[in-house]
């Protein structure tokens, strides 16, 4: 199995329970094809450099997994047809990182 981490960002206008249910579906999608979910964050909403399908922000969403090719195969064959998906990137990774959270939430 390699190492997998896949970010993807919905559309900003949508309500916090469709962003869950993507989330899941996708999380689903990994499990059935021999994939392993290791860990999920959820970066939140982000204003985004330029419009992208008229949309000036977007929720962002990483995971980090174990897979293999009929795993990514299957999971952007999915990502593609999702008209809630702004954009995704799927990136093969020596090692995981599972410590770091580079987006968290900052106290004020």
């Amino acid at each position: 199995m390699n190492s997998y981490e896949n970010t993807f960002i919905t559309k900003g206008d949508l309500g916090d329970s469709d962003s869950k249910k993507i989330l899941e579906k996708y999380e689903t999608i990994i499990s059935k094809n021999s994939g392993k979910v290791l860990k999920i964050q959820e970066w939140g909403l982000r204003s985004l450099t330029h419009k992208i399908r008229n949309s000036r922000k977007g929720f962002y969403f990483h995971i980090k997994f174990d897979g293999v090719g009929k795993t990514i195969e299957e999971l952007e064959k999915a990502e593609k047809i999702d008209e809630s998906l702004l954009r995704f990137l799927t990136v093969k990774v020596k090692k995981h990182d599972l410590e770091t959270n580079f987006f968290k939430k900052r106290e004020d």
